[in-house]
């Protein structure tokens, strides 16, 4: 991860950019602008960074704009609808090379982020707000996010990336400017959190973490967080972001599972006792699906890593460079075609039986579900490979030199003040693809 080297007390541009999403928050607004100026003041004293103030409006109706900037702080239209689409669009748009994000709503303490900034300035690319180890103060969060959605989706996270951090989803967060291009964020809505943190463990981001407090929001109106429709959204995000937990490990188990069924299958059938064994036709059936769906989902699982590798989000690991000698499109089309011509082998064999036996019906049916197993096999390995390639961006060798798209990635234009910032619309593309 590239570190931003410039000096923190020599350079007099802009070093802060205090983010805020805005959709409708005219009676709160007043007083976050008024913290964060309390919050610039104090990294400028402490800090002496200089800093701006932000106002991502998503399509407010009620002069949210003109307020922000009677308010002295810059505001910018994101038309793309989200909290994720505003976060994304004030960075764009954003002056400064430290970005701080924090709702518009009075819930944050924005005097929390001179800490974050700290440690941006220290060598951390993301600094992630704590509400667990800062305080939530009571009436400010309800119980089922308190106690079950954050716990629960912060841990799944955890186990899923290994992130290390207490609160996924605390909306006080900083990161460089840097950081941000790198990660390439595409989601819209809530998942939006999540991804930031997801994307910057997959790139091996610095990420650091500091205590954030948690205050009752100062709106008249339910807030916009849908907990149940809103925690789908960041769960689903963090399998579609984990081909390992989402295919591979399922991919794995089933393998287990279905090889030692026929194995023992086998083994009874070799010894001519099939009509004793416990694991019957009804098994070996079973266990000839599991080994198809198990081999399935291992191409999905590589298909995964090779999009997420080829998208910038996902660094290339060891494991793809070893395997990448040998496996490409041509060595898939091949090992296809052999266990295609097994297939075919062994089912020509129990045709042979059956003629030869008058065409009786045959009694165990694991050469049958071998034969058909290695077709199905065969099949998916052969178009497996032009997936894979296609995937890798028409690459044969998909698990070579994949192109990563953002590891190149330069600061694009910034928006002058009152301008809309450039949003486009990507939601659906890292969710369909992984």
């Amino acid at each position: 991860m590239e570190r931003d080297t410039r000096p923190v007390t020599n350079d007099r541009t802009v070093d802060v950019t205090i983010i805020m999403p805005c959709l409708n928050e005219v009676l709160c607004l007043p007083h976050c602008i008024a913290n964060a100026k309390e919050a610039l003041a104090m990294m400028q004293e402490r800090l002496g960074l200089t800093g701006e103030i932000l106002i991502a409006d998503n399509g407010s109706t009620d002069g949210s704009q003109a307020l922000a900037r009677s308010l002295g702080a810059r505001c910018v239209a994101v038309p793309v609808r989200g909290y994720g689409a505003a976060l994304a669009g004030g960075a764009r748009a954003a002056n400064g090379r430290f970005l701080v994000m924090g709702d518009s709503d009075g819930s944050y303490d924005f005097r929390d982020s001179v800490a974050m900034v700290g440690k941006l300035v220290e060598g951390a690319d993301l600094c992630m707000g704590s509400r667990f180890k800062g305080g939530i103060k009571p009436g400010a969060m309800p119980w089922k996010n308190r106690y079950i959605g954050n716990p629960v989706l912060t841990g799944i996270l955890n186990i899923l990336f290994r992130s290390g951090i207490s609160d996924a989803h605390c909306g006080l967060r900083a990161l460089t400017k840097t950081c941000f291009d790198r990660l390439g964020l595409t989601g819209t809505g809530m998942e939006f959190a999540s991804e930031m943190v997801i994307k910057a463990t997959l790139k091996e981001c610095r990420i650091a973490e500091v205590p954030a407090t948690l205050s009752p929001d100062l709106r008249d109106r339910p807030p916009h967080l849908r907990p149940w429709r809103d925690g789908w959204r960041h769960l689903r995000y963090l399998l579609m972001l984990s081909p390992t937990w989402l295919f591979a490990l399922p991919a794995a188990v089933l393998a287990f599972v279905s090889l030692a069924i026929l194995a023992l299958a086998g083994l009874a059938f070799l010894q001519g006792n099939a009509g004793t064994s416990m694991f019957g036709n009804y098994w070996v059936i079973l266990a000839g699906g599991m080994l198809s769906v198990s081999h399935l989902a291992g191409l999905l699982a590589a298909a995964g890593h090779i999009y997420g590798v080829r998208e910038g989000y996902r660094l290339r690991t060891g494991w793809a460079a070893l395997v990448g000698r040998w496996i490409s499109l041509e060595s898939m089309l091949i090992a296809g075609l052999a266990c295609i011509i097994g297939g075919f082998a062994v089912l020509g064999t129990v045709l042979a039986y059956w003629s030869t036996h008058r065409f009786e019906a045959i009694i165990n049916v694991l050469p049958a579900v071998l034969g058909t197993t290695l077709l199905v096999i065969g099949s998916q390995t052969a178009l497996g490979g032009f997936l894979l390639s296609i995937i890798a961006g028409n690459d044969a060798n998909f698990l070579g030199t994949v192109p990563d798209k953002r590891a190149a990635a330069v600061p694009g234009g910034q928006s002058g003040p009152d301008t809309p910032a450039a949003v486009t619309d990507r939601s659906r593309s890292p969710q369909a693809a992984t």
